[in-house]
């Protein structure tokens, strides 16, 4: 008998745990983020490139300058790095024209311009990591590498790559 109610049950809950769920778009609006434009590449290659439900997004960073751990704290870095995942956003919209193509979030490797002292570098990254999952959710859970680099270009804080699998 409680098998049964279970199995009755079951269809209810998933109908409005669904009812219920937001999309990417909504999970922007309702933070009152807005997109970046996406800007156009600084050297010979391109913001993304699609091989069969994969995209390979190229590193891409925020217009935050400086080394963290020196010129920047850690709450800065981090700020500077959620910065960068609307811009991995924007990119992936641009990508796709749809973020409801997102099936999930592979793999992420964050790279933080650090003072050589500094050893925190995934909480900086975690800016980029807990706006993914704020705004795509469980799709937005991801691998990732988190590294302290001795300079990035143009001294920007961080740099983030991604890997993007989509819908077929």
């Amino acid at each position: 008998m409680i098998t049964r109610k279970f199995i009755l049950a079951s269809p209810l809950i998933f109908l409005a745990y669904f009812a219920n769920a937001q999309t990417p778009e909504q999970n922007l609006q309702k933070l009152g983020l807005t997109l970046p434009e996406v800007g156009v590449p600084i050297a010979n290659y391109v913001k993304w490139k699609q091989v069969g439900n994969l995209l390979y997004l190229s590193g891409t960073g925020p217009d935050v300058f400086g080394k963290v751990g020196a010129e920047l704290t850690t709450e800065e870095g981090y700020q500077a790095a959620r910065e960068t995942g609307l811009e991995v956003i924007a990119m992936i919209k641009a990508a796709t024209g749809d973020l409801g193509k997102v099936k999930q979030l592979v793999k992420v490797l964050g790279m933080v311009n650090s003072d050589p002292k500094f050893d925190k570098q995934p909480a900086v990254i975690n800016g980029f990591s807990d706006l993914m999952v704020e705004i795509f959710g469980e799709k937005g859970k991801h691998a990732r590498s988190a590294v302290g680099v001795a300079a990035l270009p143009n001294n920007m804080a961080v740099e983030i790559e991604v890997i993007v699998e989509l819908e077929k």
